[in-house]
């Protein structure tokens, strides 16, 4: 335990997923795969959680979330969720829907690049999860349907009308949100929501690549371009400029970019030690 953490210890055990970390990359898996993963309301508590303690893992350099099975995530579960939330009163479900925005926020506030694996369906709450990830790895079997106002729902759910836009654009974002369809992969790629995609046989292969690389960069430079890339969407251009001028100042204290010039004049790759 580090002063930084104090008193309060990490999990050691996380009942609604499984959690496993192995050479810096940290792998949450939804492990319902006979009902495609759904999300439930412990689940979505155990992944906020979860997403506040990582940064103190200090093995942890990157997170991958996926599916078990067939499909990545098919939304909340219908049963689990949908039907406790009509006998619910307007105090719990604004506790629950502030939950899954929690979330959201934490997964683009989280300072480690989070991948998400998409094989199958992503739909409803899973669809804004892999939206929220810094990279999506699909295969070409892989779908995305934001699914909301098929449950008579607004399609701007848990930050999915402020991110999406961001992604896609406007005009894209509002039919995929408004109409709830199903995209496949290919038509995903095309509006930009695909990060990387590969045949289905390759997918596996694919993440491990990119979570390997990103592991063995320089971890204080990748979280504060995540950081910057998050908190200047509203920002004026001369406050984002301002902001870049701060962080690339106190970048070039640290012993990464002292490695980078070492490297450079001694011919060989950069040692990165996140200092």
């Amino acid at each position: 335990m580090n002063r930084f953490r104090a008193s309060a210890p990490l999990t050691e055990r996380w009942d609604h997923f499984d959690l496993a970390i192995e050479e810096g990359v940290a792998r949450v898996t939804l492990n319902r795969p006979e009902k495609l993963n759904p999300l439930t309301f412990e689940s979505y508590a155990d992944l906020r959680d979860l997403l506040a303690e990582l940064p103190h893992h200090e093995d942890v350099k990157v997170l991958v979330i996926q599916g078990e099975g067939r499909g990545f995530c098919g939304g909340g579960d219908v049963n689990e969720i949908i039907g406790e939330l009509i006998t619910m009163r307007a105090g719990d479900l604004m506790r629950f829907t502030k939950m899954t925005g929690d979330v959201i926020r934490a997964m683009r506030e989280c300072p480690i690049p989070i991948i998400v694996k998409v094989q199958g369906i992503a739909a409803g709450a899973g669809a804004v999860i892999a939206l929220a990830a810094d990279f999506r790895v699909v295969g070409r079997a892989g779908r995305f349907a934001f699914l909301f106002t098929k449950v008579g729902l607004s399609g701007g759910d848990m930050g999915a009308a402020y991110l999406l836009p961001r992604v896609v654009g406007l005009s894209r974002a509002t039919s995929l949100l408004m109409l709830g369809d199903t995209i496949d992969a290919e038509t995903a790629d095309r509006y930009g929501l695909v990060s990387q995609l590969v045949d289905d046989d390759a997918l596996d292969e694919a993440v491990s690549a990119l979570a390997d690389r990103l592991a063995a960069g320089p971890t204080l430079a990748l979280a504060q371009t995540k950081s910057l890339l998050t908190r200047e969407l509203d920002m004026s251009l001369s406050s984002a400029t301002e902001l870049d001028a701060m962080t690339q100042a106190l970048l070039m204290t640290t012993a990464d970019h002292a490695e980078f010039h070492a490297a450079f004049n001694e011919g060989r790759p950069p040692a990165w030690k996140g200092e």
